[in-house]
C-alpha cells in the first residue's frame, strides 16, 4: 500500500507519493512546506481547508487525492455526511456521473 515518510500528519502515503518522498527528500520537504504555507495564507479554518481540498480533487477526479482527503478529513473530525456533501455538491458543476463516480471513491474509505 503506502509508508509514512516525513509526513506533517499521522497519514499513510499512497505508493506514488511514497515512492517520490522517499527518492527525493528534498523535493517532498519543499511540497509539504509549499501545502503549509498555502494553507496558512488565508483566513479559512482548518475543518474549511480540509473540505476546500476534498472538493479540488473531486474536481480534478483524482480518485488517489479524493481517498487521501476523505482520510484526512476523517482522522480530523469531520463527519461522514459532511464529506458526502463534497461529492453532491459536485453534481451541478461536475455532472451526475463523475460526482457518483467521487462518492465511490469517498465510500471506498468511510466503508473500510
Amino acid at each position: 500500500m503506502g509508508t509514512q515518510i516525513g509526513t506533517t500528519m499521522a497519514e499513510t502515503l499512497p505508493s506514488g507519493a511514497a515512492k517520490l518522498a522517499e527518492n527525493h527528500p528534498p523535493i517532498w520537504a519543499a511540497y509539504q512546506q509549499l501545502g503549509a504555507a498555502c494553507a496558512e495564507a488565508g483566513p479559512l479554518d482548518a475543518r474549511t481547508l480540509r473540505l476546500v481540498k476534498l472538493a479540488v480533487a473531486v474536481g480534478q477526479a483524482s480518485e488517489g487525492a479524493v481517498h487521501s482527503h476523505t482520510r484526512r478529513a476523517l482522522s480530523e473530525g469531520l463527519t461522514k455526511d459532511e464529506i458526502l456533501h463534497v461529492a453532491l455538491l459536485a453534481i451541478p458543476s461536475m455532472g451526475l456521473a463523475k460526482a457518483v463516480a467521487a462518492m465511490t471513491w469517498i465510500g471506498d474509505i468511510l466503508d473500510a
